[in-house]
């Protein structure tokens, strides 16, 4: 099974389904489901029994939330706002021992595949 390119935080376009071109920030990335929560896509009603919390507030009802959505309906939008594939790169980096003494070594990074600029 492929790694998983979308991580938290980022900001993806829905590419299919009732939801298809919206566009919201990813809230939580399950790996083992292949599937993610994208704020503001799937949304979904919960019924919840109607109860008393500490002093009296009322809890339950209707709950709207986002419910989780299969990662290839998903892709990562670059910074023009489009949808694009996404690549690594590695690049070389200067590293540092904990006892002070430096080395060279190499961290990936993630390329938008249509632009060929970093990801943040």
């Amino acid at each position: 099974m492929a790694g998983v390119k979308v991580r938290k935080g980022d900001t993806v376009q829905v590419i299919s389904g009732k939801d298809k071109g919206m566009t919201g920030r990813v809230l939580i990335v399950d790996p083992d489901t292949q599937r993610v929560i994208v704020e503001g896509v799937n949304r979904v009603v919960k019924h919840t029994k109607v109860g008393q919390g500490d002093r009296g507030a009322k809890t339950g009802g209707l709950i709207h939330t986002e419910a989780p959505i299969h990662i290839s309906n998903v892709m990562v939008v670059d910074d023009e706002g489009k949808a694009t594939k996404v690549g690594s790169r590695r690049d070389s980096v200067e590293k540092r021992r904990a006892d002070g003494t430096t080395y060279e070594g190499t961290r990936r990074v993630r390329v938008a595949r249509r632009t060929g600029k970093d990801i943040e």
